[in-house]
C-alpha cells in the first residue's frame, strides 16, 4: 500500500516538473497556478523571479465562504476564477501564464481557467 503511494506520488512530481519546466511566471505575466484539495479550491498568481505570490484566491476566502456553494463543486471553481481576475486587474495584471500543474485540464480547473478569461484575464 504505502509503495503504490510512493509510486504515485512520484509520478505526480514528475508531471508537476515537467508542466513547470515550460511554464514561467515573470512581474509582467505571473504564473496562475490552481490547487485542488479535498475540500477547497485555491488559485495564486506567482512572480517566480522575486519568489512572490501576488495575488490569492480560494474557496476558504471569507467572501465565498458565506456563499451556499459546495466548497469543491464548478460553481465555486467559478467563483475563483472570477476572484482570481478581480485581483490581477487590481494590480494591473491582464496576461498570466496557466499552470496546471500534475492535474488534466478538465473540469474544476477547465472552470477556473474559462472564468478567468471571461473575466478578463488573458491565456
Amino acid at each position: 500500500m504505502i509503495n503504490e503511494l510512493n509510486k504515485r506520488n512520484v509520478r505526480r512530481r514528475r508531471r508537476m516538473l515537467r508542466v513547470r519546466r515550460q511554464v514561467r511566471g515573470t512581474a509582467d505575466k505571473p504564473r496562475l497556478t490552481v490547487f485542488k484539495s479535498n475540500k477547497h479550491i485555491f488559485a495564486q498568481l506567482i512572480d517566480d523571479d522575486r519568489g512572490i505570490t501576488v495575488a490569492s484566491a480560494g474557496t476558504i476566502m471569507k467572501q465565498l465562504r458565506d456563499k451556499k456553494l459546495g466548497k469543491r463543486s464548478k460553481d465555486a471553481a467559478r467563483q475563483v476564477g472570477a476572484m482570481i481576475a478581480e485581483a490581477a486587474k487590481q494590480k494591473n495584471i491582464l496576461n498570466v501564464v496557466f499552470d496546471r500543474g500534475f492535474n488534466k485540464y478538465h473540469g474544476l480547473l477547465a472552470e477556473v481557467a474559462n472564468a478567468a478569461r471571461e473575466t478578463g484575464l488573458q491565456f
